[in-house]
């Protein structure tokens, strides 16, 4: 009875062993780590008086009522990425990817996420769309749609990298980042593509019409090798049947050439033993009349064109000598012909030289004559321009004294014109005496003072009229009168 008892007491004491054993034995999962509060630890890696206990992968007692057991999960997480983003053209853009994450498997950073997200495990996924939302639109901010486009590995790569730090301070590590999807509200990749997309569709045009012409080319080379098998089977049908037409029609004509062939053997042989008659009867005419007749006549020829051949050697050495004689002849009045024309030729030559130096001489006396001509000229118009001009500005200046400058140059002119009145009166009867003399001078100082006005009212209008042209040569070229000698003109008039 005490035994039982004694083991009753035993198996309750192992029971309740076990009870409070697995009461305070916490065992942590793969995917998870348990965050013991309560009491003061200190963990490898973290800082001291962080106050809790990180357990992973294996069990630990837990002191219920003293110490708080909770577990944070190391599974992987997901968040869609959303964002809309402006390039660095101005243009907006939807950003369309996923960010696969999770809490690190060191103690550091599962400390960071404990701290952060051990309440708050459903909003990580929205913490972390959040962190690369803004990073994702700044560096799209800086890059152009043709990067993003063609490098978006480049897009992925700095946003990790800008993600990082944060991340990791957060106590969480990215396992993948994708970009799956860039929209273009604006259309703008659409009208990039055009290009390329018209291009493409050329090309596939330019090719689909180069493979109907070579199928086309097929086809007529193929209905011409048909033609010409459909020929060439003709071709020899109809030498197959003219063949057999050859064959029936010589067939048909066997009997009659048999016929005409045993005739005409017949009349060979006639033929030949008429032959043969004919040429024994000449054989006897060769030996009878012929032979000798040959003898006869080459006996004759022979002495002939021995004479012949001794006349012709005396005719070709008379001729040799004499070929050799004008040779000799032609060559002594070739080299007296060259000779002189090399003495004609050279005389020509001096000659012609002595001419053209002649003419290069002369001709440059003439140009330099012509040229101090025309520069003696252009000094004498320069200069009666410039005295012209100058005699201008002094009438335009004062003109009494220029008119009196040219009255008094051509008094003497003025007074013979004046004169010329009287030149053709032989006997002059003054009377009254000396109040005739003092009418008549008075009457010859009253025309001078008339000839004095009209001489200042000429230098007046041609003042006026063309004074500043220089009185020299004209707008059109022509030669104007100097006003002296228009003032002694009318004088003399």
């Amino acid at each position: 009875m005490v035994i039982g008892v004694v083991a009753g007491a035993v198996v309750l004491a192992l029971i309740f062993v076990v009870g409070v054993f697995k009461l305070m034995w916490r065992v942590a999962e793969p995917n998870e780590a348990l965050i013991i509060s309560g009491s003061k630890h200190r963990t490898e890696g973290l800082e001291e008086g962080m106050g809790f206990r990180i357990v992973t992968g294996r069990g630990t007692l837990v002191l219920p009522g003293v110490q708080a057991v909770r577990k944070l999960s190391l599974d992987l997480n997901e968040t869609e990425l959303h964002v809309d983003c402006v390039t660095h053209q101005g243009i907006p853009l939807k950003v369309r990817g996923v960010v696969i994450f999770k809490v690190g498997d060191d103690f550091v950073s599962i400390a960071n996420a404990a701290r952060r997200f051990l309440d708050q495990q459903r909003l990580m996924s929205e913490r972390v769309h959040n962190v690369f939302a803004g990073h994702l639109r700044s560096i799209v901010g800086g890059l152009t749609v043709e990067d993003m486009i063609r490098d978006r590995e480049k897009l992925t790569g700095q946003t990790r990298a800008a993600c990082g730090t944060e991340m990791e301070k957060l106590g969480l590590i990215v396992d993948s980042l994708q970009i799956h999807e860039i929209e273009d509200p604006t259309g703008y990749i659409q009208n990039l593509a055009a290009p390329h997309a018209a291009a493409v569709q050329r090309d596939a045009r330019i090719a689909q019409a180069e493979a109907n012409r070579l199928a086309t080319e097929a086809e007529q080379q193929s209905f011409a090798r048909m033609a010409e098998a459909t020929r060439d089977s003709e071709i020899l049908q109809a030498g197959y049947q003219a063949e057999r037409d050859k064959a029936s029609a010589k067939a048909r004509q066997a009997g009659p050439l048999a016929d005409a062939g045993a005739r005409q053997e017949v009349v060979v042989q006639e033929t030949r033993v008429a032959e043969l008659e004919a040429h024994r009867r000449e054989q006897q005419l060769q030996a009878d009349v012929r032979k000798p007749a040959d003898a006869k006549a080459y006996e004759k020829r022979t002495l002939a064109e021995a004479e012949r051949d001794a006349r012709i050697s005396a005719a070709q050495a008379k001729a040799k000598e004499t070929e050799l004689a004008a040779a000799a002849e032609a060559t002594r009045v070739k080299t007296a012909a060259g000779a002189e024309a090399e003495a004609t030729k050279a005389r020509g030559t001096a000659a012609a030289q002595a001419t053209r130096a002649t003419g290069e001489a002369e001709a440059a006396s003439a140009q330099a004559k012509g040229l101090a001509q025309a520069e003696a000229t252009r000094a004498r118009g320069l200069a009666e321009a410039e005295a012209i001009k100058a005699r201008a500005a002094a009438l335009a200046e004062n003109q009494e004294a220029v008119v009196a400058q040219q009255l008094a140059e051509n008094w003497p002119e003025i007074v013979r014109a004046g004169a010329s009145a009287f030149g053709n009166v032989d006997n002059m009867v003054l009377l009254n005496g000396a109040d005739g003399m003092a009418d008549m001078f008075a009457k010859a100082l009253t025309m001078g003072g008339t000839g004095l006005g009209l001489a200042r009212q000429l230098l007046s209008s041609m003042n006026q009229n063309g004074a500043s042209a220089g009185g020299g040569a004209g707008a059109d070229g022509s030669v104007r009168p100097r006003p002296e000698k228009v003032a002694v003109e009318e004088d003399k008039r």
